[in-house]
C-alpha cells in the first residue's frame, strides 16, 4: 500500500448481472476526477470477462507483505535470500493458511516500496534486489496444485528508495539497470521507476503461464503512456488487473485500502465507494498495530473486527483481502496463526451463507441490511444458485429480546432455519417486514439463519410506472429509473431541490416507495488518503400524490432518509393514486466535499402497492 492517492476516483457505469457468469460486457466510464465537473464517457470497461470468472467466484484472498524489510530487516540480497532458505520457508505453508481462511487467491507483495522493493523470484532486468531461487514461481505452483490462484504486486512509487538504509545509500542500482538498457535512467524518478516496473511487468507475464494476474499500487504515469495495460490485454489477456484507490476503466478490480471510522468498526462497506457490479475489494491488515509487514511484533488480530468484515463484504458483494504479516521465515506470528485457526472452523460452519452469494437489499433483490430493532445490526445475502435462499447475519445483537425484525423488500418467506443447528424458527411478517422470533442464542460474531422465501410480491411490475424528474444530466435520463435495468441509472445533474414523478399506468394503492441509491459514496463524512468523502444520498425529502399529475397539494410524508447502503424505504397509506412525486431537497454530502455535494445517482426506484402477509 503506498497511501498515496494521485488521481481522483472514476466511477463507472455498471451492468446487470448476466445469467452466465463470465460473459464480456463493456460499458464507458460516466465520471472522472476527485471535485471536477462530471467528464465525457471516453473509456471502455469490461465488467464481464472470462478471465475475471475466478474473482466473481472468490470470497477473499490473501494479502503477502513479505521482502528485504521483514523483521530483522535486510539490506543485502543474497543475505536475506539465505536467512529465508535457512529458516525453511514453504510455500505449501502458506497456502494452507490461505485455505484456512477460505480465501480462493493470494496477493505476493514483495516487490513493495516500503520492503526494499526486492523482487523473490530470478530476473534479468537489473535495478533493485532480484533473488536466484523463484519464490514467486514455487508459490504459484503449490497453489495451482490446490486449487488456488496467485497474483503478483506491483508498485509505482520510488520515494522509499532510501527508507531504513544509511544516508547516501539506496534500494535501486540506477547504474546497473542504466548499463541494461543502454542510456542513461535514473530509477528514483517516476519515469525511470516507471519504466524499470514496466520492464517487470513484461517479463513476469512471459515467464509465469499460471501467474493469475497484477494488483497494482497506484498507476504509474509511464505505464499509461506507453500502453502496458492495453499490452497486458494483448499479449496475456487471461491476467486480471487490480488497482488500488482508483476506479481505473481498463482495471478488472477496484481494491480499497484499510477502511476505518465505521459504525460498527466491521461493517467495511460503509467506506466502499465502488457500486456493482463492478469487481471490488476491501483490503486490510489483520493485525491491529505494527506496520504492513512484519516488525518484529505479533500483534493482536481483533476476532469480532475481522470476522464481521468477511461477513459484511458478502453481503456487499465485496471481496476481502487480508494482510497477514509474514516473518523471514514465512511462517505467520501465533496469535495471527491463532486466528486462521479459529476462522477454519468457524467459517466452515456458514461457509454457504457467505460463499457464492450476492448481497442482499441491492441490484439482486433480498432482504435489507443495515441497522434493524434494537440496535441491532447486520447484513443479509442470496444464493447464486437459488435466488429463493437467502441468509440473515445478525453481527449485533438486540439490545434486548429473543427477536430480529428487518425490511422484507417484498419476498414472501416460508421458512426460517438456524444455520448452524438446523432448528426451524418460528417468524411473522406484516407491515412490509419480517420478525424472526424464539432466538434463544445469539453467537459471539454471526448469528445465521436460511430464509427460504417464494418470490416477491406486491411491487408494480416493469412497464406498470414511468418515471419523469424535473432535470437529468445529460445521457442519465429519469426513465432509468423504473427499467429495472442496473445497466443504467438516473443522475439529477446540479438542480436541487429536484423532483421525481412516478406516473401509474392505471391508479392504484401506495403502500411504499423503495430506492436503490447508487453505491458510489461512503455512508459518511471522512477523509481518506487527503481525500474528502461524503454521502452522496438522499438527506431531506417530500412525498406528493395526484390524480392529474399537475395539481399535487401539500406533501403526504415529509421525513429524512437515513444514509445508508442498500435499498432504503418511505412508507405510504395511499389507497389510490396515479402521480406519486418524490422531492429531494437536499443530500447528506457536505461541501467540504465538492465531488459528492449536491449530487445524487439513483438506480431504481419501485412502488409496493401491498405488503407481503
Amino acid at each position: 500500500m503506498s497511501g498515496r492517492i494521485r488521481r481522483g476516483t472514476t466511477a463507472l457505469l455498471t451492468a446487470v448481472v448476466m445469467a452466465c457468469a463470465g460473459v464480456a460486457a463493456t460499458m464507458p466510464a460516466a465520471q472522472a476526477g476527485t471535485g471536477r465537473a462530471a467528464a465525457a464517457p471516453a473509456a471502455q470497461q469490461e465488467l464481464f470477462h472470462p478471465r475475471q470468472r475466478f474473482l466473481r467466484g472468490s470470497t477473499g484472498g490473501l494479502f503477502l507483505h513479505w521482502g528485504m524489510r521483514t523483521a530483522p530487516g535486510y539490506t543485502d540480497c543474497a543475505a536475506w535470500e539465505k536467512a529465508v532458505t535457512d529458516g525453511g520457508w514453504d510455500p505449501d505453508y502458506w497456502v494452507r493458511e490461505a485455505q484456512k481462511l477460505r480465501t480462493q487467491y493470494l496477493v505476493f507483495a514483495s516487490f513493495h516500496s516500503r520492503l526494499g522493493y526486492a523482487r523473490a523470484w530470478p530476473s534479468k532486468v537489473p535495478g533493485t534486489c532480484s533473488t536466484e531461487r523463484d519464490f514467486l514461481g514455487e508459490l504459484i505452483a503449490a497453489a495451482k496444485a490446490r486449487g488456488l490462484k496467485v497474483i503478483l504486486y506491483m508498485t509505482d512509487d520510488p520515494k522509499w528508495y532510501a527508507e531504513g538504509l544509511p544516508e547516501g545509500q539506496s534500494w535501486m542500482d540506477s547504474a546497473a539497470y542504466s548499463a541494461y538498457k543502454g542510456r542513461t535512467v535514473d530509477l528514483h524518478t517516476r519515469p525511470g521507476f516507471g519504466e524499470f516496473g514496466y520492464d517487470n511487468f513484461v517479463e513476469a507475464m512471459g515467464r509465469y503461464r499460471d501467474l493469475a494476474g497484477f494488483w497494482i499500487d497506484n498507476d504509474n504515469e509511464y505505464w499509461e503512456e506507453q500502453g502496458l495495460y492495453e499490452r497486458i490485454r494483448r499479449e496475456r489477456p487471461d491476467l486480471t488487473l487490480s488497482n488500488n484507490n482508483e476506479d481505473t476503466p481498463i482495471m478488472d478490480m477496484v481494491s480499497h485500502e484499510q477502511k476505518v471510522g465505521m459504525t460498527p468498526p466491521y461493517d467495511y462497506p460503509q467506506a466502499v465507494w465502488t457500486p456493482q457490479p463492478r469487481l471490488t475489494e476491501g483490503e486490510w491488515k489483520l493485525p491491529v498495530r505494527g506496520a504492513w509487514w512484519y516488525d518484529g511484533t505479533d500483534s493482536e488480530v481483533d476476532t469480532r473486527v475481522t470476522l464481521g468484515r468477511i461477513i459484511t463484504n458478502a453481503g456487499s458483494s465485496i471481496k476481502s483481502l487480508m494482510a497477514e504479516t509474514a516473518m523471514v521465515n514465512g511462517r505467520f506470528p501465533a496469535k495471527q496463526e491463532a486466528f486462521n485457526d479459529l476462522a477454519a472452523g468457524y467459517l466452515d460452519r456458514i461457509w454457504e451463507s457467505i460463499h457464492d452469494v450476492e448481497g442482499g437489499g441491492y441490484m439482486y433483490g433480498g432482504l435489507q441490511p443495515g441497522f434493524w430493532n434494537d440496535g441491532a445490526h447486520g447484513v443479509t445475502t442470496v444464493s447464486k444458485k437459488d435466488p429463493n435462499r437467502q441468509y440473515v447475519h445478525v453481527l449485533t445483537k438486540p439490545s434486548s429480546g429473543d427477536a430480529v425484525t428487518l425490511r422484507d423488500n417484498g419476498h414472501k418467506v416460508v421458512r426460517v432455519t438456524d444455520l448452524r443447528t438446523g432448528r426451524r424458527m418460528p417468524f411473522s411478517q406484516s407491515g412490509g417486514s419480517l420478525t424472526i422470533k424464539g432466538v434463544t442464542a445469539w453467537d459471539d460474531y454471526d448469528t445465521v439463519f436460511r430464509v427460504d422465501t417464494a418470490g416477491r410480491h406486491g411491487i408494480y411490475p416493469r412497464g406498470a410506472v414511468e418515471a419523469t424528474a424535473s432535470a437529468s444530466a445529460d445521457g442519465f435520463p429519469a426513465a432509468a429509473l423504473a427499467d429495472r435495468d442496473y445497466q443504467t441509472w438516473w443522475d439529477k445533474g446540479d438542480a436541487l431541490p429536484v423532483t421525481i414523478d412516478l406516473r401509474l399506468r392505471r391508479p392504484g394503492p401506495v403502500r411504499y416507495l423503495a430506492v436503490n441509491q447508487r453505491e458510489w459514496s461512503p455512508t459518511y463524512n471522512r477523509e481518506t488518503f487527503g481525500r474528502p468523502e461524503d454521502s452522496a444520498r438522499i438527506k431531506d425529502y417530500k412525498v406528493y400524490v395526484s390524480d392529474d399529475g399537475k395539481n399535487w397539494g401539500q406533501p403526504v410524508k415529509t421525513g429524512v432518509l437515513e444514509s445508508a447502503r442498500g435499498v432504503r424505504f418511505i412508507d405510504l397509506d395511499i389507497r389510490k393514486a396515479r402521480h406519486v412525486r418524490l422531492e429531494v431537497d437536499s443530500i447528506w454530502a457536505a461541501p467540504s466535499a465538492p465531488r459528492f455535494y449536491n449530487k445524487l445517482q439513483i438506480d431504481e426506484i419501485y412502488l409496493g402497492r401491498d405488503h407481503v402477509r
